[in-house]
């Protein structure tokens, strides 16, 4: 699973960086921040997956959050996916809320959407294999949080995938998706539907509950 550092930054003793790769799951080049604490450099240290919401990209909460502090003291890696594959050629909307930024972390399956919205797996499946395999990652302890359309996706990730996240939180998350108009309109243009959860015995990915 290769991948390109594109920026490395100093961060309250570990380091925040900027990287990008090549995804099946999207069939697009994909970017991910990661925040790698001090004690990742003895040791592997336990995950928590930070999803942002509409219009935003991985860098929303490494720059705005200010939660590299707090991480580095607990020893926390942050893995900040963006929001939805992006590109020529990839399914777009003229609206904020559809489209390009708008990936609400599930799994496309109609036309346009279908071929590259495919960040349910991208994000529970894809992305934890390449960042298990080049980070020193704890893939045991993951936890899952997100803020508005990236609260939904941390909720829908962790009720699909029971056992997988150790914690899971949600601020001012679209939790009830059908019942308002941004849920409304993405899951009706698009016919998103979760991605199925790996349950082989032998997946290293997920703890047991």
């Amino acid at each position: 699973m290769p991948y390109e550092t594109l920026s490395t930054a100093h961060c309250f003793g570990g380091s925040q960086g900027l990287y990008r790769h090549e995804s099946t799951s999207t069939g697009t080049s994909m970017r991910f921040a990661v925040f790698t604490p001090p004690q990742a450099a003895t040791r592997p240290v336990p995950v928590l997956w930070c999803l942002a919401g509409l219009t935003c990209t991985e860098e929303n909460f490494s720059i705005k959050a200010g939660a590299q502090r707090r991480a580095a003291e607990l020893g926390l890696m942050l893995v900040m996916p963006d929001t939805s594959p992006r590109g020529e050629g990839v399914a777009d909307d003229a609206a904020y809320d559809l489209g390009q930024g708008a990936g609400f972390y599930l799994d496309a399956t109609q036309a346009p959407w279908a071929p590259n919205f495919r960040m349910g797996s991208y994000v529970a499946d894809e992305l934890p294999r390449l960042i298990g395999a080049h980070f020193p990652a704890d893939m045991h302890a993951q936890g899952i949080t997100g803020h508005s359309m990236g609260g939904h996706g941390a909720l829908t990730l962790a009720l699909t995938r029971p056992g997988r996240y150790r914690s899971v939180s949600a601020f001012a998350p679209i939790v009830a998706p059908m019942q308002c108009p941004w849920g409304e309109k993405a899951l009706t243009a698009i016919a998103l539907v979760f991605a199925k959860p790996s349950l082989r015995p032998d997946a290293p990915l997920i703890s047991e509950p």
